[in-house]
């Protein structure tokens, strides 16, 4: 497939002195990496002295090849090896080689308005705020896609992160993705490392508990593909409990008081489980609870379905408790290991793929 930039690419935001920097950290993406690089060559914010970097973690899919391939196409395009394989190493080693004023991340799986890196610039410049980005957007196909999608957008399974909300404008603590000067990594430092998930949030959560500002822009727009099954969604969400946990540690308070809340329930069904085996009131408790959190999910996801669609009902329940016992599973397990134990990351949490 031959990639080519729209015609008036080179001409990029006529006013704009800065020069861009777009990183892409990516793993084994050879059947969406194409769609990717189209998305990011047919911008209307990319000029002719920007650069595209890819940091590519040691793909085993032929990804390395195609980008190798497009790179002698574009001189912009720039291929780089991320031998930690990870996110966050992904981006720094990104951030180290670039040159850019501005620097833009963007993720393989996303497509991306075609105006997305120029409202970006907008949003930095009329902000000030040391990282500027769109809400969370979804984009769907399948049918479990779209019940994923829909509970996502519900304050329920989330705890109402505004970065949810497509239509919210304003200051922020976290953002999807994100554009940041170079001045902020130089301020708050880079990625942590040690994070194979949630590197994105404990980066902002730096800038934020250090008097840096983080800003959400509505007209920055991107379109995010969810996980196609439940069993894809519950993993990825034990590795986000799992590594919030290390967040927390590392800082000493959450983010948000929120973050805290599905492990607390998962620990509290588990005492009371164990605890009525002995005591009849601890499983009148237990019944009590899960009731309660029964009516709550058949709730939510009644009003998730009346907003999107009547037919995702019978599903919703089912993914709305993936999110929540995932999140809460994962979380137990990183105190357990992080904080009890104090023990290395379990091998199945210290690599990500997607």
């Amino acid at each position: 497939m031959l990639i080519k930039p729209r015609k008036n690419a080179e001409e990029g935001e006529a006013n704009r002195d800065e020069v861009v920097t777009v990183i892409v950290p990516c793993r084994n993406e050879a059947a969406a990496i194409e769609k990717c690089i189209g998305s990011i060559l047919a911008q209307d914010g990319l000029a002719r002295g920007d650069e595209i970097i890819f940091a590519d973690g040691l793909s085993e899919d032929g990804t390395m090849d195609i980008l190798r391939r497009v790179a002698k196409l574009d001189p912009r395009v720039k291929v780089m090896s991320n031998p930690g394989r990870i996110t966050s190493s992904g981006l720094n080693a990104a951030i180290g080689a670039s040159r850019g004023n501005i620097i833009v991340r963007l993720d393989a799986h996303t497509e991306y308005a075609s105006d997305y890196i120029s409202q970006c610039c907008r949003a930095l410049q009329a902000t000030g705020a040391a990282n500027v980005g769109g809400p969370a957007r979804t984009k769907t196909e399948t049918y479990m896609e779209k019940a994923i999608a829909a509970a996502y957008h519900s304050p329920f399974s989330v705890g109402g992160a505004r970065f949810h909300d497509a239509s919210y404008e304003g200051f922020v603590d976290t953002v999807t993705y994100g554009c940041w000067p170079r001045s902020t990594f130089e301020k708050f430092g880079l990625f942590d490392e040690q994070l194979v998930r949630n590197q994105d949030d404990e980066h902002n959560l730096r800038i934020t508990r250090q008097g840096g500002k983080v800003y959400q822009s509505a007209n920055i727009k991107s379109w995010y593909r969810p996980r196609g099954t439940l069993a894809a969604l519950f993993k990825q969400y034990m590795q986000y409990g799992y590594w919030k946990v290390r967040v927390i540690q590392k800082h000493k308070l959450p983010a948000s008081f929120r973050h805290l809340v599905p492990g607390t329930f998962l620990l509290a069904l588990l005492l009371l489980s164990l605890s009525s085996l002995l005591f009849v009131s601890a499983l009148w408790l237990l019944l009590l609870l899960l009731g309660l959190y029964g009516l709550a999910v058949m709730a939510a996801s009644i009003q998730t379905a009346r907003r999107s669609e009547w037919k995702l009902l019978p599903t919703l329940p089912f993914v709305f408790g993936c999110y929540h016992f995932a999140y809460g599973t994962g979380f137990l397990l990183g105190t357990w290991d992080f904080v009890i134990r104090r023990v290395q990351p379990r091998t199945s949490f210290s690599h990500l793929t997607r």
